[in-house]
């Protein structure tokens, strides 16, 4: 009797892991091997990745908060007191889009709450 070795798994298993690693660069997007470690320690990162961006994104508005504040003479620790104080409950994305896109209505909200 022939060795039987099911074929339609084995190709569908690699595949499946070819396919996740689509846009990897060079070798670890086409060989199964390589692919396979590389998808591996990727899979193991991605819920540290996903903190790490939330950590990120924050320290970016904060940055992006403080120069706005610095330009109107104050300092985004003393900005961010005041606000609180004064009961304004803006977060951090919230005011470092308004920093950007909208200066004029953020110098209005800083003349506010000084």
């Amino acid at each position: 009797m022939p060795r039987s070795v099911n074929a339609v798994a084995s190709r569908a298993r690699r595949k499946r892991i070819l396919k996740q690693a689509k846009g990897f660069y060079g070798k670890r997007k086409n060989v199964y091997t390589v692919a396979k470690n590389v998808l591996e320690k990727g899979l193991t990162y991605r819920f540290a990745g996903r903190k790490l961006k939330k950590r990120e994104y924050r320290a970016l508005w904060i940055a992006r908060i403080n120069a706005a504040v610095r330009a109107e003479g104050l300092t985004y620790s003393v900005f961010i007191h005041k606000l609180n104080e004064k009961g304004i409950e803006l977060d951090r994305k919230v005011l470092a889009d308004l920093a950007m896109n909208e200066p004029e209505s953020f110098k209005k909200l800083v003349e506010s709450v000084k």
